[in-house]
Parts: structure tokens; sequence; C-alpha cells
């Protein structure tokens, strides 16, 4: 399907933290070694303009006041007409935070990024209770989606709703730290943003195909694999304060053709 002319936007520029780098979703072809959702949004949204330009200015492990300081001015000096922005995950799952002035930050990178009156794309939280591991924090994401709601209503802003994409509700859509999406994750936001941009595509559901299911037995092998591979670090880490993302840098900092980097072929399912 050819997506030519179906959008008024030819810069792109995606702000926030492992999500919109695309953790999770490992393509050793591609600027960073990983694609996502934001890459993939952005393969459709090149389709038929061979002007159209993207950046990728997400880096993992970051707070939001982090993005606000090193992400923001660098995105505005690139004059984008469409930004995609997610903030503050990372911040709603350290104990003890407060989703309202999380929210409060939000509101205020809301408004920098705004200066331009560029089309910008908010998103809302997992609705994480299907997770035995974050679902005590279900409440907390809750909070802090209403305050996004509140600003993406008061800038005119798109909210990508999350919380309402039931479909990823489901371990299978999960990498193995269960704190990034997999492939099929990525590809399932991809679909859900270009809706909400309202911008025609040909991405189907459920494909790359979800992993099959797995036992009881072996589930509960993999939370032991899982919480000495990857929660345990986390845990350190955040004792040492200490980031994923430290040391790591945009994977897409200049607004260039998407062609100069075109995804291998699709894998078989």
């Amino acid at each position: 399907m050819s997506t030519e002319h179906a959008h008024p936007w030819s810069r792109y520029v995606a702000l926030g933290d492992s999500f919109t780098e695309g953790i999770g979703d490992p393509e050793p072809g591609v600027p960073g070694g990983h694609r996502g959702w934001a890459d993939r949004a952005a393969e459709v949204l090149a389709r038929g303009d061979h002007d159209f330009a993207y950046a990728n200015l997400a880096v993992r492990g970051k707070l939001i006041q982090q993005i606000i300081d090193e992400q923001i001015e660098p995105a505005l000096e690139l004059r984008p007409d469409l930004i995609t922005i997610s903030a503050g995950g990372n911040d709603v799952i350290r104990p003890g935070t407060d989703p309202d002035e999380i929210g409060a930050r939000f509101e205020y990178m809301i408004e920098r990024l705004s200066r331009d009156r560029a089309t910008i794309v908010v998103f809302t939280g997992v609705d994480v209770g299907f997770s035995p591991v974050f679902r005590g924090i279900r409440g907390k994401v809750a909070i802090y989606n209403e305050n996004v709601r509140r600003v993406a209503q008061k800038h005119d802003c798109i909210v990508a709703d999350q919380w309402a994409l039931t479909e990823i509700q489901d371990q299978r859509m999960w990498a193995p730290d269960r704190l990034h999406l997999n492939p099929l994750g990525h590809h399932t936001v991809a679909r859900m943003v270009l809706a909400a941009l309202n911008v025609d595509n040909d991405l189907q559901p459920l494909r790359p195909e979800p992993l099959p299911h797995t036992s009881w037995r072996q589930a509960r092998a993999e939370d032991l694999s899982w919480a000495r591979e990857y929660l345990v670090p986390w845990v350190l880490r955040r004792i040492r304060h200490q980031s994923s993302g430290d040391h790591v840098t945009p994977k897409r900092p200049e607004a260039g053709p998407f062609e100069d980097a075109t995804p291998p072929a699709p894998r078989d399912s």
C-alpha cells in the first residue's frame, strides 16, 4: 500500500527513553542495533516521500528531567513538524516518586516542545495489572496517565493510549527482561501510533507472530532466571544511582532520509 501524500508531515523527531529507542527489538542492520516502534512507524511515514526526515534522540534509562535537559533543545533545533514523546515511565516505577510531580515536569516539557506548533504525540503508560512484577504500581500509573491526558487536552496533543491497548497486556508481547516490548510488542505499538495519527498502513496484527505459550513449570523456571539476569542488576543500579543509559548516545541524532537505514526483509513467521 502506498502512503504517498497520505499525511502532512516531513520531519519526525522521536524523544524518550528505552521504549522509544527500541530496546527489546534487536535489529543489527539499523542504527543503534534496535528497531522499535518509532522506526517501524517512520518506515511507513517515509513511504513515497524521499524527502521525509527522521531522528530518534531517545536513550535508555533516562528520567523525565534528563529528557528535558538533554533532548528538548536538540529536538527543536531539528525543526520537526511531528514529535513523539514518551517520558516519565522510569520515574513512575521508582519507589517513592510522585505521579503528580512527574506530571508537572511532563507539562513543562510539552509547553517547550509546543514552541513551533509541531504535531505532538504523547503516550499513556501500559495497564500493568497483568504483570506480577508491576501490578502493585497500577494506581500510580493510572494517576500519571490522567496527568498526561490533561496536558494533552490543554496543548492539543494526540494521545497514543497504551493503557487501552489491551493487546500488549500479554507476556508474549514482552522481552525476556519483562520491562521492554519485544518485536511483536513494538510492532503492535507502531500500529497504534499510526492509527492515532490517522495514517493508513498495511501493518498486520500479530505479525511477527507471538511466541508459543509456555507451561507453568517452564514459566516458573523463567521467573528465577529473569530475577537473576534482570531484576537484581536493576536494583543494584538504583542503589548505585546508575542508569542503563549512562554513556549511551542517541541512535539517530540527526534528521535524515529514512532510506539510509532500510530495514531488512520481514522474517518468516
